[in-house]
């Protein structure tokens, strides 16, 4: 089953640990640090312990390439709530309007909820973009979880977990270039774990 934001815990379960990237050792991890904001996008910082891998090689196609880049912005923004704690950070809403914006924030707010936070290495690999004339686009990309996890803000417990044919996501999201901002903003976004596509 598809559902928007498969990684929401639902009702009072403790939210799922999160963690994006490349099945590949190509691309070095590195700590998240801060991205300054740059052409009217949010800055984004995020504490050192958290690092990312985006094996999202360049196509060559200045939009498509404009889409990866915007998306893995949008990735983080939406961690940055997290660890902010703020279920309406301006930054990830910036990124995310409509019904993605809805889930997110429900995503987001789980967190909140349980005073959780996120720590480890997220890792992002495949994707598969296109470009339409219309001014919209398509994403989709997997994710590995198999390295983060879920932090608790109050006692600083790290919960592990093991690696399962669940750690492994496939996201498809809708996209369409806003002419204000100058950016791809997400419109949709539904995910599914235990994607064969996506285990090693």
């Amino acid at each position: 089953m598809t559902t928007a934001l498969t990684l929401t815990a639902c009702g009072s379960e403790e939210p799922d640990a999160r963690a994006k990237g490349s099945g590949k050792e190509t691309v070095p991890t590195v700590p998240a640090s801060s991205a300054p904001a740059s052409d009217g996008r949010p800055a984004v910082e995020l504490p050192s312990d958290l690092s990312y891998t985006f094996d999202w090689p360049k196509t060559g196609d200045k939009e498509r390439d404009a889409v990866l880049a915007d998306s893995e912005q949008s990735i983080k923004a939406v961690d940055q709530a997290i660890v902010n704690q703020n279920a309406l950070d301006k930054a990830y809403l910036y990124y995310y309007e409509g019904e993605a914006a809805a889930e997110t924030q429900k995503f987001v707010q789980n967190y909140v909820d349980h005073k959780a936070g996120i720590t480890g290495s997220y890792r992002f690999y495949a994707p598969e973009v296109s470009v339409d004339k219309d001014g919209t686009a398509s994403l989709s990309y997997c994710e590995d979880q198999g390295k983060a996890f879920v932090k608790y803000l109050e006692t600083g417990e790290i919960k592990k977990t093991e690696v399962t044919a669940k750690s492994y996501v496939i996201y498809h999201t809708s996209l369409k270039w806003d002419e204000d901002k100058g950016a791809w903003v997400i419109q949709k976004i539904v995910s599914q774990s235990g994607s064969t596509k996506c285990q090693p």
